[in-house]
């Protein structure tokens, strides 16, 4: 299996409000950039986003090290959280799972693929999550004027 680190980050105007999300592939030494965003979301949503959007560019199964300065999306792999939701529903507890579109697609991605989850810091100098957070925070300020 092909090794690739995928950085993410998410970005949130007024949160809820304009969001943005940043992504960069590295395989080797190649780099692939992606971003996106819309008009009314949640940074938590945003960081999702960022991740699923890294894993749906890649092409085939990979050995992946996905790097993000969210705890919330972070730790619920990390912590098993995912496999609870999952096997109650997609529910927390008797309460509907915020984001559950997403964490289920997002499961359904990590599946294809042998994913490693790591915290980094954010806004703590990290090249990547700093890019990551210009290409989300810039999408983000491309909504609010629109």
């Amino acid at each position: 299996m092909k090794e690739v680190q995928i950085y993410t980050d998410g970005a949130c105007r007024n949160n809820p409000g304009p969001g943005g999300w940043g992504a960069i592939l590295v395989y080797g030494r190649y780099e692939k950039e992606l971003s996106g965003g819309e008009r009314d979301t949640t940074n938590n949503r945003m960081e999702l986003m960022a991740a699923i959007s890294g894993l749906e560019a890649l092409k085939e199964p990979c050995c992946v090290t996905l790097y993000s300065d969210s705890k919330y999306l972070v730790d619920a792999f990390v912590l098993g959280w995912v496999d609870t939701w999952e096997s109650h529903g997609w529910k927390r507890g008797r309460d509907e799972l915020k984001n559950s579109d997403l964490w289920q697609r997002l499961s359904s991605l990590v599946s294809k693929h042998e994913v490693s989850f790591v915290w980094v810091k954010g806004h703590d100098g990290h090249e990547y999550n700093e890019r990551c957070d210009r290409l989300a925070t810039s999408f983000a300020d491309t909504l609010i004027d629109a």
